[in-house]
């Protein structure tokens, strides 16, 4: 009888020995799961951060093509001269609005998605909403400034 309480509690300590090594074969599988997870956001707001930074670089490029583009109206009348310039019409924040949201919209969908293409299609679509929205509320605020 001795031999059989030996035996039970012998078991019992080796159990609990290796369930102790399956949690933290557990706890490291979590971490490691949650440390791939915390580096696919981060390529995700890189990415974000890269696109956003390409746009902006382009914005610049197109307001220096529209500053360059001045056109000068001169009018001259028998009394005297009247010169009048005037300047091109930028994008409104509604197109700018539409165009960075599609762009990044498309490039976290790309990279989010498993389907790339459709990924980046709807993300696009999604981007663009959101942008035209975020614009014309920005065009409604400087129309009442």
């Amino acid at each position: 009888m001795k031999a059989l309480y030996i035996l039970f509690v012998a078991l019992t300590i080796v159990s609990c020995q290796n369930q102790g090594k399956e949690d933290i074969n557990k706890a490291k599988q979590a971490s490691i799961d949650s440390m791939k997870v915390e580096i696919n956001k981060q390529r995700v707001i890189d990415s974000m951060k890269t696109e956003m930074a390409t746009l902006k670089e382009q914005q610049k490029v197109e307001q220096q093509k529209v500053e360059s583009q001045k056109v000068v109206v001169v009018h001259q009348q028998a009394n005297g001269t009247t010169t009048t310039t005037t300047k091109k019409k930028g994008w409104s924040a509604t197109a700018k609005g539409a165009v960075i949201g599609a762009g990044v919209g498309a490039a976290t969908g790309a990279i989010v998605s498993k389907k790339k293409g459709e990924g980046a299609i709807i993300g696009g679509l999604a981007g663009a909403a959101l942008g035209t929205g975020t614009g014309a509320v920005i065009d409604s605020k400087k129309k009442k400034e």
